[in-house]
């Protein structure tokens, strides 16, 4: 059995929507920002990085939503949420999930979490201050280079979709109106309307 750890609105939910999107059998586990969970012992035991997502399997915990996406699709090959036979293909989806996880993620983290590249306040101000221009860039890059249509590989629905469409939902935090990407703003349109979707956002809700 796979124990999901997560919190909403995170990074995880790309890894809850693939989850659902496999058919996986997982058990899901909170962990309550509110209340510093990911900083506590209990959890600093699963994962020392004191993140989410995480994921325990029977061989141990894994940890980084890219990694889980693809273990994700490597375990559920039914599903279909990867180009497995195809190792061209399937670099090129590593290699976007790779820009998502060390551009994207990083240049949003620069505002709430600006405290963790400086410690002078004006420092960290300027840091915030950049942030829309930053996700701008990032995102019009991935606009004219990375995204194919109609999903972000093209034809076929892969676990970069709900990781894309999860990054993109944290434009409005920086005052980023995802209409400025008309391409990007459909196919996060086109994800609202999945099942496995929607199934999540209600659990993140609850």
């Amino acid at each position: 059995m796979l124990t999901f750890y997560y919190y909403p609105g995170t990074c995880a939910r790309a890894v809850h929507i693939a989850l659902e999107d496999a058919g996986a059998i997982y058990e899901r586990r909170r962990v309550d920002f509110a209340k510093a969970e990911q900083r506590g012992a209990d959890y600093l035991r699963i994962n020392p990085k004191g993140r989410v997502p995480a994921l325990a399997t029977e061989r141990g915990v894994l940890t980084e939503a890219p990694a889980l996406l693809v273990y994700v699709a490597q375990t559920h090959p039914q599903a279909k949420l990867a180009p497995l036979d195809d190792p061209f293909a399937f670099a090129q989806m590593q290699g976007f999930a790779a820009y998502l996880a060390s551009t994207v993620h990083v240049a949003h983290a620069h505002r709430p979490r600006a405290s963790r590249w400086a410690d002078e306040a004006s420092s960290q101000e300027d840091m915030r201050a950049k942030t829309p221009a930053n996700m701008r860039e990032c995102f019009g890059l991935i606009q004219r280079e990375l995204f194919r249509g109609p999903w972000a590989m093209g034809e076929d629905y892969t676990v970069i979709d709900p990781y894309l469409y999860t990054l993109a939902g944290w434009l409005g935090t920086h005052g980023v109106d995802i209409e400025e990407f008309p391409a990007i703003a459909e196919h996060s349109g086109r994800m609202s309307a999945r099942d496995s979707v929607r199934r999540v956002l209600a659990i993140e809700a609850a």
